[in-house]
């Protein structure tokens, strides 16, 4: 199974960079975060059969995964959170000397992980779109993906599924969930609101109803 999560990153590094998409994981060490990650969760999801839950989100952030690699997580978030995924990889981590200084921290990343850091599920994390869409010229902003882009992150999610084998799929934020639907249109999708923007307590109910 670890050839095709390898095979699963080789798929991602063939997207190229353009002037509206930074695709992170043309970076080797942004690539071996995810491996981790990856890894950790497949070991842990075979282990938990009861607990095999993927939340699909809408795209990295550039103060987040666009910077570790991690769906929903941020530099801060990785070295600083206490909880036993983070634990597991943290030493094999590769991030450099300015983002272990600089600690970005990404608002979503952290109401996320304050919520899990308590649960006995830890959820399989992607994007609809698993790149980094920007507008153009503006790297360091951020942008919703469009209907193209959507589409395009169909197949990635179709082969996470194929790895993984989640029993419970659900779409944290509108296109996350317009997306899952795309990508597993026999499945019934959960929709949980989006915790930013005011949105964390609906984040945290619509959370409660899938996680242990």
């Amino acid at each position: 199974m670890m050839s095709k999560i390898e095979s699963f990153l080789e798929t991602l590094q063939r997207q190229k960079n353009t002037p509206t998409v930074t695709n992170p994981y043309l970076d080797d060490g942004v690539v071996n975060n995810l491996r981790l990650y990856l890894e950790y969760m497949f070991e842990y999801m075979s282990a938990h059969p009861g607990r095999r839950v993927f939340l699909v989100g809408e795209a990295p952030g550039y103060k987040g995964c666009r910077i570790t690699g991690i769906p929903f997580s941020s530099v801060k978030v990785l070295m600083s959170t206490d909880h036993s995924l983070f634990h597991a990889i943290k030493p094999q981590l590769s991030l450099s000397d300015d983002e272990l200084s600089e600690m970005t921290s990404e608002n979503t990343a952290t109401i996320v992980w304050q919520y899990l850091v308590d649960k006995k599920t830890i959820p399989l994390f992607w994007n609809s779109f698993p790149f980094h869409p920007h507008p153009e010229g503006k790297e360091n902003k951020n942008r919703a993906p469009n209907s193209k882009e959507i589409a395009q992150g169909i197949t990635y999610l179709q082969q996470l599924y194929a790895i993984f084998q989640p029993a419970i799929v659900a779409g944290v934020g509108v296109k996350g969930v317009e997306c899952a639907r795309q990508a597993y249109p026999e499945s019934s999708i959960k929709y949980i609101r989006h915790p930013s923007y005011g949105g964390k307590s609906e984040f945290i109910e619509g959370m409660n109803s899938i996680i242990q």
